[in-house]
């Protein structure tokens, strides 16, 4: 929908630009028959004032601290859905009726399990490999065992290469986490929801029953609801550029796990809980406050503030319940790490520069304190986020293939390198 029309002069060539408007948020300029029209390009490093695509699916408000899931808020999703709703709003733009539901959820359950023959690629990776490695890998081979559901113009392989990738990546998760820790594997049982069931795959010995805590399964299931998607943040904007080149839906998903690697966008609650080790203690934390309002001192606090979020991380409240409870079922009362983080957000939320400066606990600083809580080493806390973030991946993935106005992905660049010169040959060069 075109709201007005923007003027641009380059070198006194005067042109207009469309101005389209999108359901809520802020408008864009078309820019498209830019370089058409004038010979020149945009320069916006990290494409922070660009929009790449069109969507219908995510929409984020900073300043408001409002996230929408298809229209729906994330504290409502987060608090009266579970996780496999989610998957079918992201996936199909509605929330599911309750025969929609269940047949959702039944055929999501029976696509869990793994070719056998993949339970065997594990052993090709040392011992102490990360279990990120492992997840790119494994994901990105996917495509080699389900040959079936790799054909991007098919409507029906779309489907199920989506299902396919929801149901496994739990098991493949869980799979890296014992690899990782030097226990066997534990195969998904299908009378079990899909947190109990990750969780279950994670925890469980052959040589006890492993009793499900359901206190602990609907935190589990909370956090892939507040991460199942994000907009188009780096991971998402990798899964699309891949997918814009034809590539299978596995080796996106891969790429996109590549990227959520990086300390910058998936270790942040690894970060967090790294800077409640380097505190240590709470006595300690008046020091670390002081140098964390000290200009000149390099080191911050991580999981306080946003980048997105101005305001406060709407993900945050529901996270902070969620720690809280888990922490209470838990009893857990002496571990110093856990004791530091539940100090640190009483100061935070009470601290005149905290509040000034909107410094507030972020999805991060809580996620990782749950996380540790229910036993993952940090390790598997960027692995579980990849896990959340596939539907997110999956549904930003399927819009994009069935968007008509969908290009492989150019991105231009401002040269500054040398002009064109003559090739000298290796003995005049001195």
């Amino acid at each position: 929908m075109t709201a007005s029309n923007a003027k641009l002069s380059v070198d006194g060539n005067d042109i207009e630009l469309k101005v389209r408007s999108g359901s809520i948020g802020p408008d864009v300029i078309d820019i498209a028959s830019l370089y058409k029209q004038t010979g020149t390009f945009t320069y916006d490093p990290g494409f922070t004032s660009t929009a790449s695509c069109e969507s219908q699916i995510t929409y984020i408000d900073g300043d408001k601290g409002i996230l929408l899931h298809r229209g729906y808020p994330i504290d409502q999703l987060a608090e009266h859905g579970d996780f496999l709703e989610v998957c079918y709003l992201l996936l199909y733009g509605e929330l599911p009726t309750k025969t929609e539901k269940a047949d959702f959820d039944y055929r999501v359950t029976r696509h869990t399990m793994l070719h056998e023959q993949m339970s065997r690629f594990f052993t090709g990776f040392r011992r102490d490999a990360h279990p990120m490695a492992i997840m790119c890998g494994v994901v990105g081979a996917l495509s080699a065992f389900y040959h079936d559901s790799t054909d991007i113009t098919d409507p029906y392989q779309r489907m199920v290469a989506s299902l396919r990738m929801i149901a496994k990546m739990p098991t493949i998760a869980a799979m890296a986490y014992k690899y990782h820790v030097g226990q066997p594997f534990v195969y998904p049982k299908n009378d079990l929801d899909y947190a109990s069931n990750f969780l279950r795959m994670c925890f469980a010995v052959p040589c006890e029953e492993y009793e499900i805590n359901p206190v602990l399964a609907r935190a589990m299931d909370r956090i892939f609801i507040l991460h199942a998607d994000h907009e188009q943040n780096a991971s998402t904007s990798t899964v699309r550029l891949a997918g814009s080149s034809g590539a299978n839906p596995f080796a996106c998903i891969a790429a996109g796990i590549a990227c959520l690697w990086g300390p910058a966008h998936g270790g942040a609650n690894e970060a967090a809980l790294n800077m409640l080790s380097e505190i240590g203690s709470v006595d300690r934390i008046p020091e670390f406050i002081g140098r964390a309002k000290d200009h000149n001192d390099p080191f911050r606090l991580m999981g306080f503030g946003h980048r997105v979020y101005k305001n406060y991380d709407p993900r945050a409240k529901i996270m902070q319940k969620t720690t809280h409870e888990v922490l209470g079922e838990l009893g857990i009362k002496d571990d110093p790490l856990l004791e530091v983080a539940i100090e640190l957000e009483r100061i935070a939320l009470t601290d005149e520069y905290f509040i000034e400066k909107k410094l507030y606990p972020n999805i991060d600083f809580y996620s990782g304190i749950t996380l540790k809580a229910l036993g993952f080493p940090t390790t598997m806390f960027t692995v579980l986020f990849a896990l959340a973030r596939t539907v997110g991946w999956i549904a930003q993935w399927k819009e994009m293939i069935e968007d008509p106005n969908q290009r492989i992905g150019r991105p231009r660049q401002l040269y500054t390198g040398e002009e064109e010169r003559d090739y000298v040959p290796l003995s005049s060069r001195g």
